[in-house]
């Protein structure tokens, strides 16, 4: 992400009395490198573990508790949910989820939760039992279905040496789906869109493949810049990928698996009544060895040449149904002299809405952090000058929502 995407955007984040709270300063730090403003709610409970004043530090807002409540400064639970454009609760208690979901609004936090009327995002932290009791589930489901978000907790070892159930989720998975809810567009909200990316990797024996030098750092971008807009996000991919849980990510190696794994979600994604997209960003290797060989070619047995026979490899852009799908193909060329006229004859020959042009140079070769492309249309060309790879995204990701 930019360390600008969410300028101007107003968190409010409200921490209970749990022993993940400690977490909570890491959230507020990747808030506002992202470029927002954090101001923090705590329940009484929580200033047990962690003073009011670690928050203030870090957040450089005052912090609204009990002790500080003030009509006249503006600092009330009424003013601050106005302020704010998304309430964050994380680490959520028990307490505080069964209390929501009654409508109990007896201390701070749960009046702003009650008199907010915007998006609330509940990240759940508690004991195992306590998660699992069948009152809590009850109240979670139900805060669900009044369109809280819950960010659900992981099952591991816990501050009480139980094992289960019961951690908060990571600071990162919190930040995203925040990031993810104040960022996305009507248009791509909800809308299936499949990316491939990485180069394939042919077996020769069961040491060695043929291969080539995409890292599939491109589309991991492109992954995250989507998710962030709203879209349900697959990537196919033998390289990069982003470490993100809602992002559905599928690793595959060789062509053979791409296209199966390709065909199988282009069938499941079509159910959408949006429009879905592809993006094959994916490097498929031209050529595959006409044999495999099990076990390990040994160089003694060899001799001093060894001839490895290729063939033609399928063209998997070519092969897949395109009807129903908006599809964006990628070209990695070298050549400029003739890196246009090769891409517009990519997208007439293969029936693209869209291709995306890369002339390798020195400043964005494969595994770079940078690219520089051409996203070209029957009707258009635009120039994305050399940027970092998420930057780029973020603008194919606008180019593909006008196609």
């Amino acid at each position: 992400m930019r360390n600008n995407q969410l300028a101007g955007k107003k968190i409010l984040l409200g921490v209970t009395g749990s022993i993940a709270i400690y977490k909570a300063l890491e959230l507020i730090r990747l808030f506002i490198k992202a470029g927002a403003e954090v101001k923090v709610l705590m329940s009484e409970d929580a200033k047990r573990f962690i003073t009011p004043l670690t928050f203030e530090a870090i957040s450089q807002n005052k912090v609204l508790h009990g002790d500080t409540e003030s009509w006249s400064e503006g600092l009330s639970h009424i003013h601050t949910g106005k302020w704010a454009d998304i309430f964050v609760i994380a680490p959520a208690s028990v307490n505080t989820i069964n209390k929501l979901s009654h409508g109990i609004a007896d201390n701070l936090l749960t009046q702003t939760a009650i008199a907010f009327t915007k998006t609330i995002v509940l990240a759940p932290s508690a004991n195992t039992n306590m998660m699992l009791n069948a009152i809590t589930q009850e109240s979670l489901l139900k805060l669900e279905a009044l369109g809280y978000e819950i960010i659900a907790p992981q099952s591991k070892l816990l501050a009480c040496n139980d094992e289960g159930v019961g951690a908060l989720a990571d600071v990162e998975q919190i930040f995203y789906h925040c990031a993810r809810l104040l960022l996305k567009e009507a248009f791509w909200s909800e809308r299936e869109v499949v990316i491939t990316g990485g180069g394939t990797m042919e077996k020769i024996d069961d040491v060695r493949c043929l291969t080539n030098f995409s890292s599939g750092k491109q589309a991991s971008a492109l992954a995250l810049a989507f998710y962030l807009r709203g879209a349900n996000v697959t990537l196919i991919s033998s390289g990069e990928t982003p470490q993100i849980n809602a992002i559905n990510t599928l690793h595959v190696k060789s062509t053979a698996e791409l296209q199966a794994a390709l065909l199988s979600q282009m069938q499941y994604v079509t159910k959408n009544e949006k429009t879905p997209y592809l993006l094959m960003a994916a490097a498929v290797s031209d050529y595959v060895p006409i044999k495999t060989h099990e076990g390990k070619l040994k160089k003694e047995e060899l001799g001093e040449t060894y001839t490895l026979e290729l063939k033609r490899n399928i063209d998997v852009l070519t092969s897949l149904p395109k009807r129903g799908f908006k599809m964006v193909g990628f070209k990695a060329e070298m050549d400029e002299s003739k890196a246009l006229a090769n891409a517009g004859a990519m997208l007439e020959k293969k029936g693209l809405d869209a291709v995306c042009l890369n002339v390798l140079k020195e400043q964005n070769s494969f595994g770079s952090s940078k690219n520089e492309v051409h996203f070209i249309t029957a009707s258009h060309i635009q120039k994305f000058a050399l940027a970092g790879k998420f930057e780029i995204a973020e603008q194919i990701v606008e180019q593909c929502s006008h196609l």
